[in-house]
């Protein structure tokens, strides 16, 4: 429930999430965890039910899904203002770094590795947490913690984003054989009208990605329009987000000459290593395709342009997702859903955030004790990271 101290207003939500997106270090994975400790177990905004269904939601639209996770959970807290504020404070301090890099004026320090070795530890912990938790509350029998083993199976043997619709799709269709759970409370209505403007988002989202698709017709590559559509284009046909849409990324801006390889590859480093969503790398691209006095512009368009299709289609589907999910059938749905999506983020725990981030036994010893602090003695997770980021500094200075 909203408080004095956290109240439900968009400027509180767009707060919290700037907090978010100057710590949440690691990735997409590590940005579910992020959410889920400071959200759901400190804030206490929803339940776990709640943040799987949205997660789910999310994961089978196309777009970066921690972003639309995070769009989704500042609607639900503070209306569509509070969406868009969610969007803005996750985003901005990337995406300024990434414009800031493309015009030469931010760049990482030569001895960051320690710093982002340490980051990378701080991520593992979350993400354990994570899973860990939301294990415990969405597959608290065995058919459920089954279906949660063999979904993380098959994606841990054929990793990809089909894989991971097939197995969301399996599971929805077995969700009505597993044991039920309570009907939940659709929640409050988010603006008055909310399906009509749900409606008009959705198409809004396909007359775009339209338009995106026709504009190489219509304008040169390098200009302002054809940096817009390569962005809206890249947001639109990938789903999960992170990672995945690098190559379309590389094909939608080195294949026509817009960027050389090495500018993109440096730029992609970059990204790796700041926190918030990997899609901020769209700002750095617009920025340096459209060098000079424009550039401000080729990032604020190109920015916009990767986010416009995910944050319209998760906004306009969440009027429609919060009555489904009361209806008997969705919530059978839902329930396998929910067990995939526990292995799911299983499979990406381990590849790649343990696999990049345990790389001998002092590594797990820190690991353990960051849990310890995260899951028992109540460290939030961006004083973990402030911790990662101080040590690092300090080893850099002594070495």
């Amino acid at each position: 429930m909203p408080t004095e101290a956290d109240p439900a207003t968009p400027w509180r939500v767009f707060v919290t999430f700037l907090r978010l997106g100057l710590t949440s270090f690691g990735g997409p994975t590590a940005h579910l965890g992020y959410f889920r400790d400071e959200l759901v177990r400190r804030r206490g905004w929803v339940d776990d039910a709640t943040y799987a269904d949205l997660l789910a939601l999310c994961q089978a639209l196309p777009g970066p899904a921690s972003s639309q996770l995070g769009i989704a959970l500042g609607t639900l807290r503070a209306g569509r203002a509070g969406g868009l504020a969610a969007w803005l404070g996750f985003t901005l301090p990337s995406a300024a770094l990434m414009a800031l890099a493309a015009l030469g004026l931010a760049a990482l320090p030569a001895d960051a590795s320690r710093m982002l070795h340490g980051l990378e530890i701080v991520a593992l912990v979350v993400v354990t947490s994570a899973v860990w938790g939301m294990a415990r509350s969405l597959t608290p029998d065995v058919p459920r913690g089954s279906l949660a083993v063999l979904s993380a199976a098959a994606l841990l043997l054929w990793p990809g984003p089909w894989t991971q619709l097939v197995v969301l799709g399996l599971a929805a269709a077995l969700g009505r054989w597993l044991p039920g759970d309570a009907v939940p409370d659709a929640g409050p209505a988010l603006v008055p009208g909310d399906r009509r403007q749900g409606l008009a988002l959705l198409v809004l989202a396909g007359l775009l990605l339209l338009a995106a698709l026709a504009a190489p017709l219509l304008w040169p590559a390098g200009s302002l329009p054809a940096i817009g559509a390569a962005t809206v284009r890249a947001g639109a046909l990938v789903f999960g987000g992170g990672h995945v849409v690098l190559p379309l990324l590389q094909e939608s801006f080195v294949a026509p000459g817009m960027l050389d390889r090495a500018t993109f590859v440096a730029g992609y480093g970059l990204a790796q290593a700041l926190p918030g969503p990997l899609f901020s790398l769209a700002a750095y691209l617009g920025a340096a395709a459209l060098p000079g006095p424009l550039a401000g512009w080729g990032a604020l368009v190109a920015l916009c342009g990767i986010f416009a299709p995910g944050y319209l289609l998760v906004t306009g589907a969440l009027p429609f997702w919060q009555q489904l999910r009361r209806h008997a059938a969705t919530r059978a749905a839902l329930r396998g859903v929910n067990a995939a999506v526990v292995g799911l983020l299983l499979a990406t725990w381990y590849q790649p955030v343990w696999l990049g981030a345990i790389r001998g036994p002092g590594d797990l010893a820190l690991a353990l004790i960051g849990l310890a602090a995260l899951s028992w003695w109540r460290v939030p997770a961006w004083a973990l990271v402030l911790a990662a980021i101080a040590a690092g500094v300090v080893a850099g200075l002594a070495g």
